[in-house]
């Protein structure tokens, strides 16, 4: 998507008033946001937006300037996905009032559709951090990404254990993505940005308001193929993604705990509304057909995405082969071939074994010496 698009999502995020039902109301009438964006007050008011929404969006119209976000997103290392962007995540594009742009610091990958949201209580007992530890390090070594709120507590431990396992795990923030909250997990947001991803759908600058907290529950589990709640009494913030997860279709599992405990009020009531009781992260992963998360995403690797990438794959071997061959065989220009090859290293496609010699990937065990 050009610069010039994703400005318009990023304006209308800002307004106060438009969410995910105005927005598509909006694209419903207009086909694209720019034309929204510029777009005559009877227009807007033709499209359905109501009075106050409308003085929102032409008050901001007026003062944002488009190009100052983009410049401001740009200097802070933030990425811009939104409903029309293919990277766009594909299980919270499945959920209902999924939010028309994602503000993300560090990357959302492929392999992260394979994901599991760990969540629980502030307050979180010994026990309660065992379980989190035990779920969210399974998972990791099971090749699932994890995600979770970033939160003290369970959440916190969640993410911190799936990176000392080094796996992947995605944060959803109840403020901006250049807002650390809670404060003392500002190395632990750095490291999720290198490591996996921080996401939100708020602005820049959004400031961590009890009023947003809610809403990112939703996304927690809509980025999710299931919640675990590894502890929670009944006022936990964790019972509401797990609602959310309900709603959206996703399993929820619970984690038992002592019937004596307050803090395990909430995690039994789940169970006694339908939650699955797990005692072991094999539990969730055979619930979830996750058992073969790591062949599945190698599988995956050596999948081509366009027609250059096949072309090459299907010149390579485990003998090793030179560019300038590679690019007489395909008879493209030498910095497309260059640049496809450096991608597919990335995806772990192809090695190159020296001298821009190159092979397939796939081809393991076997030692090569370029004369």
């Amino acid at each position: 998507m050009s610069e010039r698009d994703v400005r318009y999502w990023i304006g209308f995020n800002k307004v106060p008033g438009i969410g995910a039902a105005r927005v598509q109301a909006l694209l419903d009438f207009f086909g694209d946001p720019q034309t929204a964006w510029q777009a005559h007050g009877h227009d807007l008011r033709q499209a359905g937006l109501d009075r106050r929404s409308l003085n929102s969006l032409l008050k901001m119209r007026e003062n944002l300037d488009l190009d100052a976000e983009l410049e401001r997103l740009a200097n802070a290392g933030v990425q811009v996905l939104t409903w029309d962007d293919p990277d766009y995540p594909p299980n919270l594009r499945q959920v209902f009032n999924s939010p028309p742009v994602l503000y993300v610091r560090g990357r959302i990958e492929t392999r992260d559709e394979w994901a599991v949201a760990v969540v629980g209580t502030r307050r979180a007992s010994v026990y309660g951090k065992e379980a989190a530890r035990l779920m969210a390090s399974g998972l990791a070594q099971a090749g699932v990404t994890v995600v979770s709120g970033m939160a003290r507590g369970i959440d916190t431990i969640a993410h911190r254990t799936c990176l000392d396992a080094g796996g992947r795990t995605i944060a959803v923030l109840g403020c901006g993505v250049d807002v650390v909250y809670p404060p003392e997990n500002a190395r632990l947001a750095s490291e999720i940005a290198e490591q996996g991803a921080l996401v939100s759908e708020y602005a820049l600058g959004t400031r961590p308001e009890a009023s947003n907290f809610p809403p990112r529950n939703r996304i927690i589990s809509g980025l999710s193929l299931g919640t675990v709640v590894a502890e929670a009494g009944m006022g936990s913030g964790a019972l509401i993604t797990a609602d959310f997860a309900a709603e959206q279709g996703r399993d929820v599992f619970s984690v038992p705990g002592n019937i004596f405990n307050r803090g395990s009020r909430g995690t039994t009531q789940l169970i006694q509304q339908g939650a699955k009781l797990v005692c072991t992260v094999g539990d969730v992963l055979e619930e979830l057909n996750l058992t073969m998360v790591s062949e599945q995403a190698q599988v995956r690797a050596v999948i081509p995405e366009n027609e250059t990438e096949a072309l090459l794959l299907d010149r390579l071997s485990a003998e090793p082969v030179h560019v300038d061959e590679l690019r007489r065989a395909v008879q493209l220009p030498i910095a497309e071939v260059s640049s496809t090859l450096a991608l597919m290293e990335l995806k772990g496609m192809v090695r190159q074994v020296g001298g821009m010699n190159y092979v397939m990937a796939r081809e393991s065990g076997i030692e090569y010496v370029i004369e």
